[in-house]
């Protein structure tokens, strides 16, 4: 049985386990566990309580590491007793009793916010919900504006919508201020404001690098060092 911890990645809004298939990659070559599990972008408290549980379930220590909207769900998950450091990747790092709404208002809004289609899912029992994607044509410029267009036009319209609510529920926890963390920026994100994410990491003390001119699909277009920054993480957390 591996002696490392395993890196648990927890992709965001927009997005689903596939695209973290280039950093899998990386993290499998150096002989890293890994796990990607499916996020389920439904809320805050119901997607931290389930990648909890996913972790709780490993046999051994966790690293969690979120991207986007991921960064929020690990923040809250990395209570879990397992979970020995959270890796953030251009994501969100709100504090206890903080939404993303009110972490993103500290800074000017991205272009994303301005380009969200709004739909709607059933609930049972309830009226129907608003979940919201990002307009099919503004879609390279925003999330992927350094992935190849071949790839960004599938993308675009094979995105996993992300439950409208979620900029307004408050983070129940606040993981990183018990458990070491990391974080990487993405120098050129047009979804979340490299401010926000700037802001975030400092505020966790997380250990920060930058990537220059990299979109917020930074896992997609730049697996490699994403891939090193876990790797660190996973290193000094064995």
């Amino acid at each position: 049985m591996s002696t490392l911890p395993t890196a648990l990645l927890v992709h965001g809004a927009f997005a689903d386990a596939g695209s973290w298939s280039g950093v899998v990659a990386e993290l499998q070559n150096h002989g890293i566990p890994v796990l990607a599990p499916p996020n389920p972008l439904r809320g805050l408290a119901s997607d931290a309580a389930y990648i909890a549980s996913v972790a709780s379930q490993i046999v051994g220590p966790v690293v969690l590491v979120g991207h986007s909207y991921g960064g929020a769900v690990i923040s809250v998950a990395g209570t879990a007793e397992n979970v020995v450091g959270l890796v953030y990747i251009a994501a969100y790092v709100p504090e206890e009793g903080e939404s993303l709404g009110e972490l993103q208002g500290r800074f000017p809004l991205s272009s994303l916010v301005s380009n969200l289609k709004e739909t709607t899912y059933p609930v049972d029992g309830g009226e129907p919900a608003v979940e919201v994607t990002i307009k099919a044509d503004a879609f390279p410029a925003i999330f992927a504006a350094d992935v190849p267009d071949a790839v960004t036009k599938v993308l675009a319209v094979t995105q996993r919508p992300l439950a409208a609510s979620t900029f307004t529920e408050t983070a129940s926890a606040a993981a990183w201020k018990t458990k070491p963390s990391w974080a990487l920026v993405a120098g050129a994100d047009e979804a979340i404001n490299p401010e926000v994410e700037r802001f975030g990491a400092k505020r966790a003390g997380a250990t920060t690098v930058e990537v220059e001119g990299a979109s917020h699909a930074v896992a997609v277009s730049r697996p490699e060092e994403v891939a090193e920054l876990i790797r660190e993480a996973v290193r000094a957390a064995a």
